[in-house]
C-alpha cells in the first residue's frame, strides 16, 4: 500500500497485516465458510497428491478461503467507539465503493452489527481486517477491523487507499502482492531488513506477511496479477531483485472492480 496515491516509489510504507483468528477457531471458521460458500473449500484430491497422503482437518482449514455467498454481499457495520456523524458516513462512503460494479452494501447499525470498527492504537492498534467470513468468528464486543486515528483531518488519499483495502479484506480478498509471481520478485534479505526497520517485524512476520505466496489451488483471482490493485503492497524498488517497483494500488481500479463483479455479480433486474 503506498502512502499517498502521489507517493514516490522508495516512500515509508504504511502497512496493513490481515488479521487472523486463533488456531483453536481456524477449523470451525473453515467449516463455517464452505458452509456459507462451498467455493472456499480447497481441491482435496490435488492437495492429497502434493502431500502425498490425505491432508488433515487443519490442513484443509488453512487452505480454505473466506469469500462470502455469490448473491451478494450485505453487511452491517457498527463503531466501537463514538466517531461523529461525518466521519461514520464518510467511512461507509468509501466502504461502499465497492458495490459501484458488484452486489455489494455495507449499512450502519447499533444492533449487532457484523463488521465493527475500531480506531485504537498500541498493541491492537495499525490498520487492519479480519478476512471474509472470518468476521463472524469474532466476539460481538471486538472490532473486526481497526483504522487507527482515523478522523476528519485524515487526508482523503487515505480513506480511498487504506478504508478502501481494509474493505477488500472484509469482502474475502487476501494481498494481491502475495501472488507467487509477485513474491517472486522480492529479495528477501532485503525485505526482512527493510520491514523489520521500518515495521518492527521479526524474519518470521516478514516471511509471513510478504515473501510466502498464497497457494495457488486456493486462488480464485485476476490473471495475471494486478500489481496496481487496492490490495497490493507498494514493494519499493530496494527490495526486489531488479530494482523495479511494484507500484501497488492508491484506490480500487478497474481489475478490482471487474473482480468483486465476477466474485459478487448484481443481478439482472428483470
Amino acid at each position: 500500500m503506498a502512502t499517498t496515491p502521489a507517493a514516490p516509489a522508495e516512500a515509508p510504507l504504511l502497512t496493513c497485516t490481515p488479521m487472523r483468528l486463533p488456531q483453536d477457531l481456524w477449523i470451525p471458521a473453515a467449516a463455517q465458510a464452505t458452509t456459507i460458500n462451498p467455493v472456499n473449500h480447497p481441491p482435496v484430491g490435488r492437495m492429497a497428491q502434493v502431500l502425498k497422503t490425505a491432508p488433515t482437518a487443519l490442513e484443509i482449514a488453512i487452505l480454505t478461503t473466506k469469500k462470502w455467498r455469490t448473491v451478494g454481499v450485505h453487511l452491517t457495520v457498527g463503531f466501537l467507539d463514538t466517531p461523529p456523524v461525518a466521519l461514520r458516513k464518510r467511512l461507509l462512503l468509501h466502504m461502499n465503493a465497492w458495490g459501484k460494479m458488484a452486489n455489494i452494501s455495507f449499512k450502519e447499525s447499533k444492533s449487532n452489527p457484523q463488521v465493527r470498527i475500531a480506531r485504537a492504537g498500541g498493541a491492537h492498534g495499525g490498520y487492519w481486517s479480519y478476512l471474509g467470513t472470518d468476521i463472524l468468528s469474532i466476539a460481538s464486543d471486538k472490532p473486526t477491523m481497526n483504522l487507527e486515528a482515523f478522523t476528519m483531518n485524515t487526508p482523503d488519499s487515505e480513506f480511498y487507499r487504506v478504508v478502501r483495502h481494509e474493505t477488500g479484506h472484509t469482502l474475502g480478498f487476501p494481498h494481491e502482492h502475495m501472488r507467487q509471481e509477485l513474491v517472486a520478485l522480492i529479495d528477501p534479505k532485503k525485505a526482512i531488513a527493510y520491514f523489520g526497520a521500518t515495521q518492527g517485524w521479526s524474519a518470521a512476520e516478514v516471511k509471513a506477511q510478504v515473501l510466502t505466496p498464497l497457494e495457488i489451488s486456493s486462488l480464485v483471482g485476476t490473471v495475471p496479477p494486478d500489481p496496481h490493485s487496492i490490495m497490493c503492497y507498494q514493494i519499493p524498488g530496494t527490495l526486489t531483485k531488479n530494482g523495479q517497483p511494484i507500484i501497488g494500488g492508491p484506490d480500487i481500479d478497474n481489475t478490482d472492480y471487474a473482480f468483486a463483479a465476477t466474485m459478487y455479480p448484481k443481478q439482472l433486474v428483470k
